[in-house]
């Protein structure tokens, strides 16, 4: 499997980067453009929250059209919770940025990020635009992940190249996300570019399965955003035949390449979580059935016990087993093996001992990157996520976030 660069990308043919401030934070970049010179194949997986921001329905009408040629995105503000206000909002941003690139208006989709039930600053971002616009770059994508944070702590980038034959191609992208992290579609933004051509209804199928093995296996807190959005655009800028389904030649070598800079920045998100100190693989095996080792995960990654415990160096088993009796899948406890940074602390329906909770312990404190695996003993199902452990940081942070 190719791996991605993180924290840097390589220059994707036609695509230009922006990142500038406008004042809808109250300090920092803010406003992000990704703009394509030619229309671009666009696909996206938008949050199933209840509750959906005004962003993510104008993208959801859109997207439906499977052509766009721009990305617009704010931090500071969310536009959620405002009705036909905040869907006219989203719309002008949209028409604006068209205008700025020279896109048609139905080709622009829009993202913003931030405090929930606010009223965006329309007229600074409006004015800010144009000159948004005149700052595209083809190595602007750093200052465009640095204008989408609210929350995090450092901007998240990657990206990488890949060969079909003779031709090379890019894939890069950008992602942002501290808190608020439980995607389930796909607060969390990504957007990912490549060079290569693919058919918007592959592009589309492409997509979902990757997010469902990336973002969408990442837990910093259980809770999922109304603004979640993760989106793609494929332009052909680098020429060669248009990918059209599975089997067309390099169709496989796409996916691994969306799927490798995807994970990375997966990884990333959980990394940064709010007030994390370790980022945390949680692998789950022998369950019954893929859907049942994803909910034992997810209940291992969403733990405050477990996260709390991994915070502290304390090898607790005890709470991973409780937590996934609690999913209600099926166990096997005579069969089960729980392993802590490679470490055996539950094995046979026992524990290993005091000299192996000992050698975990020490192996927790050490570790900035911590796994945890858990043999169900009942099947073959595998599931794999990312999390972090919870800090006194983590209340800090939100205590105080407005």
């Amino acid at each position: 499997m190719i791996s991605a660069r993180i924290g840097s990308a390589p220059p994707v043919e036609g695509f230009r980067f922006a990142g500038i401030r406008c004042g809808v934070k109250a300090r920092g970049l803010d406003l992000a453009l990704i703009a394509s010179e030619r229309p671009a194949a666009a696909a996206g997986v938008l949050t199933r929250s209840t509750a959906p921001g005004a962003p993510v329905l104008l993208c959801r009408q859109r997207l439906r059209g499977g052509r766009a040629r721009a990305i617009l995105a704010n931090a500071g503000v969310a536009n959620v919770g405002l009705g036909e206000a905040g869907l006219r909002d989203a719309r002008a941003m949209a028409q604006a940025a068209a205008e700025a690139v020279g896109a048609p208006p139905g080709q622009v989709l829009v993202a913003s990020t931030g405090v929930i039930g606010e009223r965006l600053p329309l007229p600074r971002i409006l004015a800010g635009i144009p000159r948004l616009a005149r700052a595209l770059d083809a190595a602007g994508l750093p200052r465009a992940a640095r204008a989408v944070m609210t929350t995090d702590t450092v901007p998240k980038l990657a990206g990488l190249r890949f060969r079909v034959g003779a031709r090379r191609y890019a894939v890069a992208g950008l992602a942002k996300g501290s808190g608020m992290i439980a995607p389930q579609m796909a607060t969390m933004l990504a957007f990912l570019v490549t060079d290569a051509d693919v058919s918007p209804p592959f592009l589309r199928a492409l997509w979902r399965q990757v997010a469902e093995q990336t973002f969408n296996r990442v837990r910093v807190d259980g809770e999922t955003s109304t603004s979640d959005a993760a989106l793609v655009l494929a332009n052909g800028a680098a020429g060669g035949p248009c990918l059209r389904g599975p089997r067309s030649p390099g169709a496989r070598a796409l996916r691994h390449a969306l799927h490798a800079v995807a994970e990375a920045l997966a990884r990333e998100i959980a990394r940064d979580g709010e007030g994390a100190t370790k980022l945390v693989r949680v692998l789950v095996s022998g369950a019954r059935s893929a859907d049942e080792a994803l909910r034992a995960g997810r209940r291992i990654a969403d733990s405050p016990l477990v996260k709390t415990a991994i915070y502290g160096g304390d090898p607790n088993w005890g709470r991973i087993l409780q937590t996934v009796g609690a999913a209600e899948v099926r166990l096997n406890l005579r069969r089960a093996e729980l392993r802590l940074c490679g470490v055996p602390v539950f094995r046979h329906g026992a524990a290993c001992g005091a000299a192996a909770r000992a050698q975990a312990a020490r192996r927790l404190r050490a570790a900035k990157e911590v796994e945890i695996a858990a043999a169900l003993g009942a099947g073959r199902g595998r599931a794999q996520l990312w999390t972090c452990d919870l800090s006194p940081g983590y209340i800090r942070i939100n205590a105080a976030y407005n």
